[in-house]
């Protein structure tokens, strides 16, 4: 599947990044700019990652996911998919990630 990550528009400081397909270290450039990018805009307080259409997610999209954590302002937009729930429990990233369901419910928490 293509993957694809694609910004809707902010609404009261919060960006959603939607991430669809499968994410791995050769596919992962557009959605490390897309964050980079959030990460570097003044007016955005919180960056919301929409989980649910990701089909594939190797350690090169757990990383990104880390240092967008370290801001301070991540998100995750779920229900987490299996292929991405796996990793992110081996690897016991899912205990610190603020997860919501949905993207509504990720805007408010």
């Amino acid at each position: 599947m293509e993957q694809q990550a694609r910004v809707l528009p902010d609404e009261d400081g919060v960006r959603v990044i939607r991430c669809v397909g499968d994410f791995d270290q050769d596919t992962l450039q557009p959605l490390d700019q897309v964050c980079r990018d959030a990460v570097d805009a003044p007016g955005v307080r919180r960056i919301v990652l929409d989980v649910t259409e990701v089909d594939f997610a190797d350690s090169s999209m757990l990383n990104l996911m880390v240092r967008v954590l370290r801001t301070g302002r991540l998100v995750v937009a779920g229900p987490v998919p299996p292929r991405l729930g796996r990793p992110l429990d081996l690897t016991q990233v899912r205990a610190v990630l603020p997860t919501a369901d949905g993207i509504e419910a990720a805007r408010t928490l």
